[in-house]
Formats: C-alpha cells, sequence, structure tokens
C-alpha cells in the first residue's frame, strides 16, 4: 500500500510540471541509444592491440569482444519486462547507472578476467536502458502518428551508432590507447542521467504485473549460452563440444521457455506479440540489416589492415563516407515514409544494400582495385539502403503497439539487433571466404526484400 501512494504521489507532482518539450528529449534518448550501440563495436578496431597488452589467444579475444553483446541481448526481454512494471524513466535511470559504473571501470582494470566482468556488466546495463528508452520514447510521443514519425529517425539511430564505434574506437586508439574509448559512453551516460529528469516525461509503472521469473531465467540463460557458443565457431569446430554444448543446452532452455510463456499468467513474451507476419518480417530485416553491417565492418577492417596493410588510423577513415551516408539518408526516411509507406521504403532499401553488399563482393575486396573505385561504390550503396531498411523496419516492428507493451517492443526490437550479427557471422565463417560471405549476404538481403515486398 506504501508503495502505490508513493507511486501515486509521484504521478500527481509530476502532473502539476509542464510536459517537457519533445525535441530535446528525442535527442537525449537518440544519443543514449547510440551510445548502447557504439559500445557494441567499439573493440572490434583496437581487439589487435588489446591482444598483445593482454597476451589473449584468439578465443579469449573474441569472447572480450562478445561479452558485451552476449548480456546485452540475453537479458534484454527482462530488461523490457522492468521498464515496463517499474516505469521507464525509473528503469532507464538504474540501467544507465549500472552501464555508466562498468563503463568507468573498465579503462583501469589490470587483467583480462576484471575487463571481461566490466564488459558482462556493461551489457547488463545496457539491457535495461535500451528497452525503457523506447518506453520513454512513447511517452513522449503519446499520438501513434507522431511516435511512427519518431520511430522512423530512431531506426536509423543503431546503424548510426555501430559504425561511430568503429569509427571513433579506430581514431582514438591509434591517438590515445584503447582504453580511452571507453570515455565516450561514460560521457553520454552521465549526461542522460543529469538531464533525464528535467527533459524526460515520468512514466507511471504497470500496477498488477508479475516479473515471471522462470521466464526470464530460462530466456536470459538461452539466449546467452546459444549467442555464446555461436561465437566460439570462430575458434572451434561446429562439431566440437566447446560449440555443441553451449547452443545445444541454450536450444533446449528456449524451448523451455516456448512451453513456460504459454502457461504463464503474465508471460515475458506474450505468444500473440511475434504472431503477425509484419512484425516477424520486420524484425528479420532489423537483424539481417544489423548483421550485414556488422560483418561488412569485420571482413573489410581485417581486409584493409591486413591485406593492404592500411594503418588503424587510415582503415577508420575509409568509412567515413559510410558515415556520411548514414546521415544523409537518415534525414529522407521520414518523408520517404510518409509517402510512400514504410514496407515500400524497407523493401527499396534491402534492395539498395544488396546491391552495394553484391559490388562489395566482386569490386571491394581485390587488392588491386583502388578504393575509390572498388570499396567506396559498395559503402555508399550499403550504408544508403541499411538506412532506409533499417528505419522501416523500426516502424514495422513497433507499429500497433500498447503504451503498457512498449518496454516489451524495445526488448524484442532490440534482441534481433543484437542476436543477428552473432548468428549470421557464425554461419559466414564456414564459408571460409570473405568474397563469398558478402555475396551471401547479399543474396539473403534480395530475398528478404522480395519477400517483404510481397507481404501484405
Amino acid at each position: 500500500m506504501t508503495v502505490t501512494h508513493s507511486g501515486n504521489a509521484l504521478a500527481a507532482g509530476d502532473a502539476t510540471r509542464p510536459a517537457p518539450a519533445p525535441g530535446p528529449g528525442f535527442v537525449l534518448l537518440g544519443a543514449v541509444q547510440m551510445a548502447l550501440i557504439f559500445t557494441l563495436t567499439s573493440l572490434v578496431v583496437p581487439l589487435p592491440s588489446i591482444g598483445r597488452e593482454l597476451s589473449l589467444a584468439r578465443d579469449e579475444l573474441i569472447l572480450l569482444s562478445a561479452a558485451y553483446g552476449l548480456t546485452f541481448a540475453g537479458l534484454l526481454l527482462f530488461g523490457g519486462r522492468l521498464a515496463d512494471r517499474y516505469g521507464g524513466r525509473r528503469a532507464l535511470t538504474a540501467g544507465l547507472l549500472v552501464f555508466t559504473a562498468a563503463s568507468l571501470a573498465a579503462p583501469f582494470t589490470q587483467g583480462p578476467a576484471a575487463l571481461l566482468t566490466a564488459r558482462f556488466a556493461q551489457g547488463a546495463g545496457a539491457a535495461l536502458t535500451a528497452p525503457a528508452a523506447m518506453a520513454v520514447l512513447r511517452a513522449l510521443f503519446p499520438r501513434p502518428a507522431a511516435y511512427g514519425r519518431a520511430m522512423t529517425t530512431w531506426g536509423g539511430l543503431s546503424v548510426l551508432g555501430a559504425t561511430a564505434g568503429n569509427l571513433l574506437s579506430g581514431a582514438i586508439s591509434a591517438l590515445t590507447d584503447w582504453r580511452s574509448t571507453f570515455a565516450v559512453p561514460v560521457v553520454v551516460a552521465v549526461a542522460a542521467l543529469a538531464l533525464a529528469p528535467r527533459l524526460l516525461p515520468a512514466t507511471p509503472p504497470g500496477e498488477g504485473r508479475s516479473l515471471d521469473i522462470p521466464g526470464a531465467l530460462l530466456a536470459t540463460a538461452g539466449i546467452t549460452l546459444s549467442g555464446y557458443g555461436l561465437v566460439l565457431t570462430d575458434a572451434h569446430p561446429w562439431r566440437s563440444p566447446a560449440v555443441l554444448v553451449p547452443m545445444l543446452t541454450g536450444a533446449v532452455l528456449l524451448v523451455a521457455f516456448a512451453v513456460v510463456e504459454r502457461r504463464a499468467r503474465d508471460p515475458l513474451l506474450p505468444p500473440g506479440f511475434l504472431r503477425g507476419r509484419r512484425r516477424a518480417r520486420a524484425l528479420a530485416v532489423i537483424a539481417l540489416t544489423a548483421a550485414g553491417t556488422a560483418t561488412t565492418f569485420v571482413l573489410l577492417s581485417l581486409h584493409l589492415q591486413q591485406d593492404r596493410n592500411w594503418s588503424v588510423l587510415r582503415t577508420s577513415a575509409a568509412f567515413v563516407p559510410y558515415a556520411a551516408t548514414l546521415l544523409l539518408a537518415g534525414r529522407t526516411t521520414g518523408p520517404l515514409i510518409a509517402r510512400r509507406g514504410a514496407r515500400a521504403v524497407t523493401g527499396f532499401g534491402l534492395a539498395i544494400a544488396a546491391a552495394g553488399l553484391g559490388t562489395l563482393a566482386l569490386l571491394g575486396l581485390a587488392p588491386h582495385h583502388p578504393y575509390a573505385y572498388g570499396l567506396l561504390p559498395g559503402l555508399l550503396l550499403l550504408a544508403a539502403g541499411s538506412a532506409l531498411g533499417f528505419a522501416g523496419g523500426a516502424v514495422l516492428a513497433t507499429e500497433g503497439v500498447e503504451p503498457h507493451q512498449a518496454g516489451l517492443a524495445g526488448g524484442v526490437m532490440n534482441t534481433a539487433m543484437e542476436l543477428g550479427p552473432t548468428v549470421v557471422f557464425a554461419a559466414l565463417l564456414t564459408l571460409g571466404s570473405d568474397a563469398i560471405s558478402l555475396a551471401a549476404t547479399a543474396v539473403a538481403f534480395a530475398v528478404l526484400a522480395v519477400f517483404h515486398g510481397r507481404s501484405n
């Protein structure tokens, strides 16, 4: 009873204040989302330097790079439930506190175990912050039309954050050292904690909703173990116990999760939430777009540094036109979706991205082709297509979501975005050729564009 009165008093106190203007609040939430995805990719380029300093083997480096994403993806559904249960702004504050503390600790760690722990903790904070940010975004734009317009921009922020992670981490580690890359998420998170009470609306808690602890435990363990097994395929054969045991265990736990959710009174992931074809295909778009951009960055970064002997700084600079195209394309997504509809724009973006990946596979990886005629055209097409596809997919994935499920929608969407790169990259490793990997990804984009274009 005390908690209920306290929550009502808080809501009444906030109701007497003027509603925050949505513009500054959206900028703040967008910066947080970009910082979360920046952190996901911030160690990709400086990984060789980290390995030399900490004397890490290849499989240890892979786990260090993936640790953030594993806990991020594994805890997202539960993070979404916490945001819906306790209120978006409150959950956002709690998540940012965990994320900030872990980001502050990471650069001061003295050994690989401590650094790995900090990366896991970062992911846990991000798993609460990301869906909470979307719950607050839903409160910031309560009208469906305004919320849909906000999502057209929101969809491109994740791709831009991943790009910034690769660009800035390379530049920062070249000019100082890799530990300085952790300063970026710290600055954004601290600013968000300071400004949130003034710029973001208070979101009421979801009274009467249970946390579904059994479902949360099964989903977290199942997603994390499956992802861990997929990550290890880079260093171990698919049939090895190191890969099979966590993957099969994770699969069994996910099946158990599905069974438990069907019988739960208040399930963590209501079975009907993913039943619609449009939402399921939109989530597939988000997963594939995230996978395609992440895979391309990894393969091209290795190609430029190992095959062409480019420096880390020059490699990062090669992706500057990609980032500029993302920004330009992002400005056109809103008007295009308003005129043509999210489904048409999504299919068009996937087709452009497929053309970009095909160009990179045919011309970009050939050592004798100069950057301007080989890599650059493919990067520009991929950036433009990814911006359109991701923005359209984000609109479709959140279309018709009730306000009390905004955190759930954020958790599901971010889970697709986190798992996509892990699953696709593990599958591409079996192909053995970078060019074939990019070509296979291009085919996947093209196929999804066709199926998406035909959906109703």
